[in-house]
């Protein structure tokens, strides 16, 4: 019973993931001039490809390690309920550094949508 839950899992997971892959194309094509539309459109669909990958990437990254830093701050603190304060403060601070992981992805796939430095080494 398993078996046959985990195969339609993962057929609804690649489907989706298909889905997403290939839906910038559509956008792409109407957002870019007619000249010599094909390349920069597949340069276009590459730069979203890149930047969609960069922020979910980041964003599981980021989810990993705050869930991680809540975890060990849970278990400290049913430990040891006395040093509750500074336990809550260094988790915070854990959770900030971990949540920049993906505030720096976003800044990245900003970069590659809107300031992409390549536009112009490949169409002049």
């Amino acid at each position: 019973m398993s078996h046959k839950f985990g195969k339609r899992i993962l057929t609804a997971f690649t489907s989706i993931a298909v889905l997403l892959l290939t839906s910038p194309l559509v956008f792409a094509v109407e957002a870019i001039p007619a000249v010599d539309s094909n390349s920069k459109a597949m340069f276009a669909v590459g730069a979203m490809i890149a930047a969609g990958l960069a922020m979910g990437i980041g964003a599981v990254g980021a989810a990993l390690g705050i869930g991680s830093a809540a975890n060990a701050a849970c278990n400290a603190v049913g430990r040891n309920p006395g040093v509750q304060g500074k336990i809550m403060m260094t988790m915070l601070v854990g959770m900030a550094m971990a949540e920049s992981i993906a505030i720096y992805c976003l800044v990245i796939a900003l970069v590659l949508l809107y300031a992409n430095p390549y536009l112009r080494y490949f169409f002049g």
